[in-house]
């Protein structure tokens, strides 16, 4: 277990002590999360929709400018099914699971493919990468589901980071794969006691894209470091910021710390990345706890 595991499993067991008779600010948490979520997700397979016209969307306000069906669905839809596992608490991620929030997300946008795994005839490219044959995917998809339970061997997180490269690689569906394959990420978390985790749509060409490439060529577990260290900064981020809230620190921007401290602003920066300092980011601006 390296160093920034152990780090995240201390950092668990002072998010559990700081929670106990602090549930509702939890969900007030994550409620104001969730627009910052299904923005960022979607905006990773290309949605034009901001921050501000998500959060519109998902309060039933109108938008300024005129945008698609689609992309309004896509908003709602995600967020139905960020809200749908936020209420199942423990919810065994499973093929049935799997089937049933593709048809969440897909529903009202295409019916014909909602719910349901790629079928005979229809193939899928990810930039280089073509993904199985369909006629493979439902055999690969369950035992990827089997791996992962019994693996006792690998760390959470490595167990983690391996299951959303091997789902991104199988591809099972013709739409909504990525989207599909980030909520897993935060069910299996929320299964072992974390807070969601936000993978960003900023930066996403640097530090999340180029993860997939080394492995779907392997398929070897040793080519899922990159991942790993991206969900444990992206997880180490969710819980200072929670933490910050629940032991009633006063939240002031990056910037204004680095400012009051005498710290060079860059540096401060760099280390907020980094995560070794309590940083956190919310509607993209970073903050810390003090």
């Amino acid at each position: 277990m390296n160093r920034q595991t152990k780090n995240l499993l201390e950092l668990k067991k002072r998010f559990d002590s700081a929670k106990q008779g602090k549930e509702s600010l939890l969900e007030k948490i994550d409620e104001v999360e969730l627009a910052e979520q299904v923005y960022n997700s979607n905006a990773i397979e290309n949605s034009t929709l901001t921050l501000a016209e998500t959060e519109k969307i998902l309060l039933e306000q109108s938008v300024r400018r005129e945008i698609s069906v689609r992309e309004l669905y896509e908003a709602q839809n995600l967020s139905n099914v960020v809200t749908y596992l936020s209420s199942k608490k423990n919810q065994k991620v499973d093929y049935e699971l799997i089937l049933l929030l593709h048809r969440f997300l897909i529903g009202g946008i295409n019916d014909a493919i909602a719910g349901r795994i790629r079928k005979e005839g229809e193939f899928v490219r990810i930039a280089d990468h073509i993904a199985p044959a369909s006629d493979d995917v439902k055999t690969l998809l369950e035992k990827a589901i089997e791996k992962y339970e019994q693996d006792i061997e690998s760390t959470f997180i490595q167990k983690i980071g391996w299951f959303h490269l091997e789902f991104e690689r199988i591809h099972p569906f013709i739409d909504g794969n990525g989207r599909i394959g980030r909520v897993i990420i935060n069910q299996q978390l929320s299964n072992l006691g974390f807070p969601p985790v936000i993978i960003r749509n900023k930066g996403k060409r640097d530090s999340y894209y180029p993860v997939f490439k080394s492995y779907q060529h392997t398929k070897d577990m040793r080519d899922t470091e990159l991942m790993v260290n991206l969900i444990q900064l992206s997880l180490s981020e969710s819980l200072y910021k929670r933490l910050a809230y629940l032991e009633g620190k006063e939240i002031i921007k990056l910037t204004d710390y680095a400012r009051k401290a005498g710290l060079d602003p860059s540096s401060v920066l760099a280390k907020a990345r980094r995560q070794t300092i309590e940083a956190f980011r919310e509607k993209g601006s970073w903050k810390i706890g003090i």
